[in-house]
């Protein structure tokens, strides 16, 4: 009697473990999806896939529709959640992308690094000559690309005019963080160091890659890129995921991470021309002035992102596989790249799944 009560309790425990096994055995994790290059076939989940809240949806798109908003797109794992255009904006319409394209910038400006045709590390003027500033040789020769890619150059920023006239001395480069247009000089630094036009190289090794559409437009004195705002999703996939196209490295992780985490020691919320989200403290631009906590208190602590003039944007948060593009007008005032609009759409974003 005792050897079958022994051998009943043995098989039991044996089905016991069985069964926390399966349960805790993980779960397969979906693939990350990545729309054909050409053609307008893209994936998409519902927000009942995903066990988000329907309820929270209208109010959203409400708030952007009110606020001046022409398109607006979630990505989860490459797939699209929800899109939707306002304002008889439309899917093949072309917007422009303001100052969240510097991060195009940046983001070709390593892929030529990676192709060995320059190094950040070095001074502008061994790629444009010396004299593209109005400063002593000494002083510019202290400017590198690296700190173009940081806001650091130390230039007057009391202009967006780069001609050489307008390129003052303000402080030694790296000392100082201000938000300049001189960082559109480094699409100069690609063509020389390419031997190419900048819009040439950057379509061949960035655009056409991803499958991208849209053209760089010259704005007065600032390039401006402009494109439908699916493309502008592409964008933000290939940096969800680190640079890489499926399997196909555009950007290589070393720039990436780079890029995407703080690049100096005055404003923590800047990258290489990316915005930072969840550091101690930032910087506005157009103002020297420290202010304490995250950029967005009601985004991810993880999220970086390209913010553009009139709430441009692309949210990239890799702890949700997650890309959010806005493209419009300005939500409230004009501004140049951050605006209370941000905050509060984050707290419409968070209600959809919290």
């Amino acid at each position: 009697m005792t050897k079958t009560i022994f051998k009943a309790l043995l098989i039991l425990s044996f089905i016991s473990c069985s069964n926390d096994s399966k349960e805790e055995s993980p779960t397969t994790e979906e693939s990350m999806y990545f729309p054909p290059i050409t053609g307008t076939t893209w994936e998409t989940k519902t927000v009942t896939d995903l066990g988000w809240k329907q309820s929270a949806v209208q109010p959203l798109l409400d708030y952007l529709e009110l606020k001046n908003s022409k398109s607006f797109i979630i990505l989860i794992n490459g797939r699209i959640v929800l899109e939707n255009y306002f304002n008889n904006h439309t899917a093949t319409t072309n917007w422009y992308w303001a100052s969240a394209g510097k991060t195009l910038t940046s983001t070709v400006t390593g892929i030529a690094q990676q192709e060995n045709l320059l190094n950040i590390n070095n001074k502008v003027s061994q790629y444009l000559g010396t004299g593209w500033t109005s400063e002593t040789l000494a002083k510019e020769n202290l400017i590198t690309c690296k700190h173009l890619l940081t806001m650091t150059s130390g230039l007057d920023d009391s202009t967006d005019d780069v001609d050489p006239e307008d390129l003052i001395y303000k402080a030694d480069a790296g000392s100082r963080w201000a938000y300049h247009n001189v960082y559109v000089k480094l699409q100069d630094v690609v063509e020389k160091a390419s031997g190419q036009s900048w819009e040439t190289y950057f379509n061949a090794k960035l655009r056409d890659k991803i499958g991208m559409n849209g053209a760089w437009i010259q704005l007065g004195v600032n390039s401006v890129y402009a494109s439908n705002t699916r493309s502008m999703a592409r964008f933000g996939l290939l940096m969800l995921n680190k640079g890489k196209w499926e399997n196909n490295t555009i950007l290589n992780e070393a720039f990436f991470n780079e890029a995407t985490t703080t690049s100096q020691n005055i404003n923590l919320g800047y990258g290489y021309l990316w915005w930072l989200n969840g550091k101690g403290s930032y910087h506005l631009p157009q103002s020297q002035l420290t202010f304490q906590g995250s950029v967005i208190p009601t985004g991810p602590s993880d999220m970086f992102m390209a913010l553009g003039k009139n709430d441009q944007k692309i949210y990239v948060i890799p702890s949700k596989k997650m890309v959010i593009i806005r493209m419009g007008d300005a939500a409230d005032n004009a501004n140049l790249a951050l605006s209370d609009f941000d905050k509060v759409l984050w707290e419409k974003i968070n209600a959809l799944y919290q």
